[in-house]
């Protein structure tokens, strides 16, 4: 690896409008010069965003079910079929988790599950159709990929057909959840689910359909430089053929209480993280968004990529219970979230699932706040 390569060329071509090819995002990678990346990137997202903004949305994870019938040694989340501790939310579980959201200024829903072995088209049309009549202007933001495959497996549906379906029930977009790597030289150590091919298919489907959807990357588990730029360039490549991608979301490996965290002798750095969302915001030219992910990486460095060309925070995130069952426990309010991002020196905006600015009274009086508010903010901070 070859750490001492100049890099200002190819930082100098993609900031005159060049776009980075697949040979310049691994130098990037494998280079120890974030500082010079991270400006960089910073400048692409000021470019791309002038007003000096920066966005989050109030929504929360429900997960229906921890039942999962495939096996990924990444994941603390899921139970497999007819063990004791294995779940299925009922609808009025559901409906306090809505209500709570709305409660707190929420627009939406982040709803995704396990691989059930039983449930087929049916059971998750019933389940939108019966969420958008009692919330008709709430956002259903559910299914990543894998469930999608996992429907087209049980009813012999094509994935066109599947989200047609949905959607008409009320699907409103998808999650980019299950993306990991998208690379099958290393999907294939580490998960028993869909396929790099069958990932991009399901996403491909979602845009056709006329829904839009996020993208991810889960890295450390196992990977290399390579399979993160070709993850890249699959995602890239998507987003030229549909332009369907709202925004791409990096984060790493949390291995607490994992099979595969008990193998993993490495695992990624902050500079890593710091790297690869800088990167991720240079190569990917045709992405409008990228979001942090203080929840896997922590408040610190969550809020520190908005100079790495991060333009999002996420969700205050009321409720996680995937990436928190395999060691993350970081916590945030809105107050909490707009606090980080008026001290890097941005402008706070509630969002919904597609970006558009929501303006409640409530965020108003929280800017209003005294400075007595802000240093208690501050102190948390600090802790």
């Amino acid at each position: 690896m070859n750490t001492n390569t100049d890099i200002q060329p190819i930082l100098d071509r993609v900031l005159s409008g060049g776009r980075m090819t697949v040979e310049e995002c691994a130098t990037l990678l494998e280079s120890n010069d974030i500082a010079r990346i991270g400006v960089a990137a910073d400048e692409v997202r000021r470019r791309k965003h002038p007003s000096g903004v920066v966005t989050y949305i109030i929504d929360r994870n429900i997960n229906y079910t921890n039942v999962c019938n495939v096996v990924c040694t990444f994941c603390a989340f899921y139970r497999r079929p007819g063990k004791p501790d294995t779940y299925v939310r009922t609808l009025e579980e559901i409906y306090r988790k809505i209500d709570e959201t709305i409660a707190l200024g929420g627009t939406g829903v982040l709803m995704q599950g396990g691989l059930h072995p039983d449930f087929g088209i049916e059971w998750y049309e019933d389940l939108l159709r019966t969420l958008h009549a009692k919330y008709p202007d709430f956002q259903l933001h559910c299914f990543s990929p894998p469930e999608i495959h996992n429907i087209h497996l049980i009813s012999g549906l094509s994935y066109e057909e599947i989200l047609t379906r949905l959607k008409a029930a009320g699907l409103y977009s998808l999650p980019g959840g299950g993306g990991e790597i998208l690379d099958d030289e290393v999907r294939r150590r580490v998960s028993t689910k869909c396929t790099t091919g069958e990932w991009l298919d399901v996403m491909r489907a979602v845009h056709k359909v006329g829904l839009r959807s996020t993208a991810t990357m889960m890295f450390g588990i196992g990977d290399t430089v390579v399979h993160r730029v070709r993850h890249l360039q699959r995602v890239r490549d998507l987003q030229d053929e549909t332009g369907g991608f709202t925004a791409f979301i990096p984060w790493t490996f949390q291995r607490e209480n994992t099979a595969l965290g008990r193998r993993i002798t490495e695992e990624p750095t902050g500079v890593d993280y710091l790297k690869m969302l800088a990167v991720s915001r240079l190569f990917l030219d045709n992405i409008e968004h990228i979001q942090s992910s203080w929840l896997t990486q922590g408040l610190r460095l969550g809020q520190a990529v908005l100079r790495f060309g991060a333009d999002d925070m996420g969700s205050i995130m009321i409720e996680e219970n995937v990436v928190s069952a395999a060691g993350a426990h970081n916590e945030a309010d809105e107050k909490m979230l707009r606090y980080l991002i008026r001290s890097a020196g941005f402008t706070p905006q509630q969002r919904d699932i597609l970006y558009r600015h929501v303006n409640r009274e409530e965020s108003s009086k929280q800017d209003a706040s005294d400075s007595a508010k802000l240093r208690e903010l501050s102190v948390a901070f600090a802790d």
